[in-house]
């Protein structure tokens, strides 16, 4: 796979952002921590949403918004080890008024190592479900109309 840019790229609905596992997401075994999936997980959101265009730090800083995960399944495959440089995968699956439905999955060499899927709801800053911004919604339609 050809190099990606340090945010990652969206290539037919699919953000894909490089990461190495570093010694501190390990255990004494050099095996990666189970949580630090999670991390890993998020900086695959992150990216996303910013190479999708969406300024999420923006609607929280303006007190637009946010959004937190409200249900998430993961299925771990395979440990990742010191080192390894693997690839966060995103993609929408669906997008309701005020949350949206994401599969990740963490691949080393193309090989699957976890799958996930998970609810990401766009919350106000008192905690309450809000609409996504009108531009936002519509970039979400885009980019799930591109899936392969």
């Amino acid at each position: 796979m050809a190099s990606l840019p340090p945010s990652g790229a969206i290539d037919g609905g699919i953000h894909r952002l490089a990461q190495r596992v570093y010694f501190e997401d390990t255990d004494a075994a050099t095996i990666m921590y189970h949580a630090k999936y999670l991390h890993f997980l998020e900086r695959g959101r992150t990216e996303f949403l910013r190479v999708a265009g969406i300024d999420h730090g923006a609607a929280v800083k303006a007190g637009e918004g946010a959004y937190a995960v409200t249900e998430m399944q993961i299925k771990w495959l395979r440990p990742a080890r010191l080192d390894d440089v693997l690839v966060i995968e995103t993609r929408l699956l669906s997008v309701r008024a005020a949350a949206c439905r994401i599969e990740q999955r963490i691949t080393r060499a193309a090989e699957p190592l976890l799958e996930a899927t998970l609810t990401a709801a766009f919350l106000d800053p008192a905690g309450r479900p809000r609409r996504q911004p009108p531009a936002w919604m519509a970039r979400f339609h885009e980019l799930l109309a591109q899936e392969p």
